[in-house]
């Protein structure tokens, strides 16, 4: 995020997840940016990417998920990528991940999503992820200090070598979206990532830490699998989508900036960019940034499209996603109803078994979400009379028996319980007064 060039964007389109379909939009993408030489040449701070530097290949793991649900990056992205770096005589490469939950092995969440199995065909070894280590950032805004997984903090001490992080194009309901700056939130090691949650409450202070990771971890190339993206009630338990696009730039934050333009979210909306804007580690306007397109029809490969003609052509001006301004008690009288407007996560009870999994990753001391038993109806025998009349009655026993229930006293709205839930049965809602306001006053 520190890199001063003009920020250079390529979008190509890319209508499906066959091989070589991808296979060729990643190369040209990689292609219309000046290739690996100019991508991985010595910049501000950072040293040249040779042939046998190291190099971690960083998809999105958030959780073991079938690639169809757009949960995370796609194997064949991951290949494409891969591929294209050991054809151009980058051979020393690994991959991996921090995963949503840290109970669950990176080489299980891999291989759930299978990217492992694209791995081990490439011959790409896993790096080390299931251990971590403190990296002191004199330099950060929110933090002096991350715990980074091995392998990262390995690249970080060295000064050598580099991270290709292969984002997943998808909304997030903390952060509206999580794309490039996002993805790199997997180079915090295990159980800090959860902690991290209740260090940094806000979504700007939250991106004030992001800001600062990628300004440490320094990826080297962000390239973002936005063929199937998800929409809605992200990053885990929302909808695939069609976007169509493969986006690649060595600049996060112009990635991001573009993503937001196909959706038609305002980008200064997106708490990470305005981090990075106000730490001066990004370009100083929207208009600084260069997208070239390749495989567009009406347009040459590498030719330079306006942003607003490349929504109206690649966007979706209907994908779900946040575009309102948040309450954040800007204003003295909306502080007496605050708790009324803010959104916040709600367990849809009919999806939930009550496995557990949101309690376990609450950042929060105490838990503000709980497994508890359901509170059920039954018929039972009026002693006023013969009639069934319902009593409430509380069941024990089976999971199958027992939800998830919040005390929203204690809840930070983090979302982690939201995201990690592997039935999409949390889902964050706005009430209907918040609905209003932001549709009048646009808050």
């Amino acid at each position: 995020m520190q890199n001063r060039k003009q920020p250079t964007v390529a979008l190509v389109k890319c209508s499906s997840y066959r091989r070589q379909e991808v296979e060729e939009a990643v190369s040209k993408a990689i292609e219309l940016l000046g290739g690996f030489e100019e991508i991985f040449g010595q910049d501000e701070g950072v040293s040249e990417i040779r042939p046998e530097s190291e190099l971690v290949l960083k998809p999105n793991l958030l959780a073991k998920a079938n690639p169809e649900k757009a949960v995370t990056t796609h194997p064949e992205v991951f290949r494409a990528v891969g591929k294209a770096l050991k054809d151009a005589g980058y051979s020393n490469l690994k991959y991996g991940d921090s995963p949503g939950n840290p109970m669950l092995s990176v080489e299980r969440t891999a291989e759930g999503c299978g990217i492992k199995t694209v791995a081990d065909e490439l011959g790409i070894l896993p790096g080390d992820f299931e251990h971590g280590r403190e990296v002191e950032y004199s330099e950060g805004m929110a933090t002096k200090k991350f715990v980074l997984c091995n392998e990262i903090a390995d690249l970080v001490e060295s000064g050598e070598g580099g991270i290709i992080n292969i984002c997943k194009m998808k909304t997030h309901q903390l952060e509206r979206i999580t794309g490039a700056v996002k993805n790199s939130f997997g180079c915090v090691y295990g159980i800090n990532k959860t902690a991290s949650h209740a260090i940094y409450e806000t979504p700007e202070h939250f991106a004030r830490m992001l800001a600062d990771l990628n300004n440490l971890v320094r990826p080297r190339l962000h390239i973002m699998d936005g063929i199937v993206a998800m929409e809605g009630n992200g990053p885990g338990s929302g909808d695939p989508t069609h976007m169509d696009v493969i986006l690649a730039s060595t600049d996060p934050i112009a990635l991001d900036t573009v993503f937001c333009h196909l959706i038609y979210l305002d980008a200064d909306y997106v708490p990470t960019n305005r981090a990075a804007m106000d730490s001066g580690a990004a370009f100083a306007s929207e208009d600084d940034i260069r997208v070239v397109v390749g495989n567009m029809p009406m347009h040459r490969d590498g030719e330079t499209v306006d942003l607003d003609d490349m929504a109206v052509k690649c966007g979706d001006r209907n994908f779900n996603v946040q575009r309102a301004r948040e309450y954040r008690g800007n204003f003295r009288i909306m502080k007496l109803v605050g708790r009324f407007v803010e959104k916040k996560p709600v367990v849809l009870e009919d999806k939930c078994i009550g496995c557990g999994i949101c309690e376990e990753t609450c950042p929060v001391e105490g838990k503000a979400i709980k497994i508890k038993p359901r509170i059920t109806k039954a018929m039972g025998e009026s002693s006023m009379g013969t009639g069934a009349v319902p009593n409430l009655m509380k069941t024990e026993g089976t999971p199958k028996q027992k939800v998830a229930m919040y005390n929203y006293d204690m809840c930070i709205k983090c979302y982690c319980c939201q995201e990690m839930c592997p039935e999409k049965a949390i889902t964050v809602q706005k009430s209907l007064l918040a609905k209003i306001i932001d549709r009048r006053w646009k808050m």
